[in-house]
């Protein structure tokens, strides 16, 4: 069993990897802390045992194996790095950091002190996605050779620190790397090219941006994300016989009874739906968990949080520069 530390009381950690901990076969929530007496509050009520009032005195707990953080974009890099400096294993929240130097200092803190890091993209555990994988592997919608991502919400509260550029910011880090990373998730390959537009807001984050990705094979692919319209949460992957659509992709506990649902349509105008079981934030606990207790790389690991980050880099690069940015 991995015992769990907690660093904040953010919304996602209480309503979301708490529960998801303790459904896990292999953990425990063990201590939660936050910069004051909410912590208290809310290890009462989620029945978590201990309860700090500074996230160094959680750090410094030797009952504690590893840690989830789900602080604010902009503290991830010193929290990271003070927790691997504590010898505590890192489930950090996405983004993982605000660029890709930032993130090779927090990799090079959790290699120093031989711990385990990986980024909490609890979507890509579902299995619907490999469903998705296999799909295209059988020929089911012919040659792939476009792939679309969507993830928005119209943001209401100006004080929201999604609009924080010192706190990072910004939709394309909020909800628009879902879709690129859903995109190289499921066409299995790093793009070559990143085209971006956005629009920024007086605050200096993006709250609209769009993108095309190129791949070298010729497939291309395109992502857009925004505070500015109405939900809107999924990809398609099209392919030269028929498409596959999957509804809610990277929240599936919208969807009815909290399924994954996969449709797919045929140029014969055959359809046929699936729905897909699973229960993703527990999934990515438990794998890293697994991970910690296997002394082993989570399957999602630094390699793939770099070739992540540098798509991300890119996205910046071209909407600030209106150019396309190779990678």
């Amino acid at each position: 069993m991995i015992r769990w530390g907690i660093l904040s009381t953010a919304k996602i950690g209480r309503q979301q990897v708490i529960p998801a901990i303790q459904r896990a076969d292999n953990g425990s929530v063990e201590a939660i802390a936050s910069r004051g007496d909410k912590a208290k509050e809310v290890a009462e009520e989620l029945g978590i045992p201990k309860a700090y009032t500074s996230y160094e005195a959680l750090l410094e707990d030797p009952e504690i194996d590893a840690v989830y953080i789900p602080l604010p974009n902009g503290l991830h890099k010193e929290w990271v790095r003070k927790a691997a400096e504590h010898g505590k294993h890192v489930l950090c929240e996405k983004p993982a950091a605000l660029d890709s130097k930032e993130l090779e200092e927090m990799l090079r803190a959790c290699e120093e002190n031989n711990v385990l890091f990986m980024e909490a993209f609890m979507y890509q555990f579902h299995p619907q996605h490999n469903q998705v994988k296999q799909l295209i592997k059988d020929g089911e919608i012919g040659e792939v050779t476009l792939m679309r991502a969507k993830f928005s919400f119209l943001l209401k509260d100006d004080t929201n620190i999604r609009l924080d550029a010192k706190l990072g910011g910004g939709a394309l880090y909020d909800v628009g790397c879902y879709g690129i990373h859903s995109i190289c998730h499921i066409l299995e390959a790093q793009p070559t090219s990143v085209a971006t537009a956005a629009k920024f807001s007086d605050t200096g984050v993006d709250t609209t941006l769009t993108g095309v990705l190129t791949f070298g094979d010729g497939r291309l692919a395109n992502f857009d994300c925004s505070f500015d319209t109405y939900p809107r949460c999924g990809y398609e992957v099209v392919g030269s016989k028929g498409s596959i659509e999957v509804l809610n992709a990277y929240r599936p506990d919208l969807n009815p009874n909290g399924q994954g649902i996969i449709k797919v349509t045929k140029d014969s105008g055959e359809t046929s739906d699936y729905q897909i079981e699973g229960d993703q934030y527990r999934l990515q606990v438990e794998h890293f968990a697994d991970s910690i207790l296997q002394q082993k790389e989570p399957t999602y690991g630094k390699e793939q949080v770099r070739n992540h980050f540098a798509v991300l880099d890119a996205c910046y690069q071209s909407a600030r520069t209106g150019e396309t940015v190779k990678l």
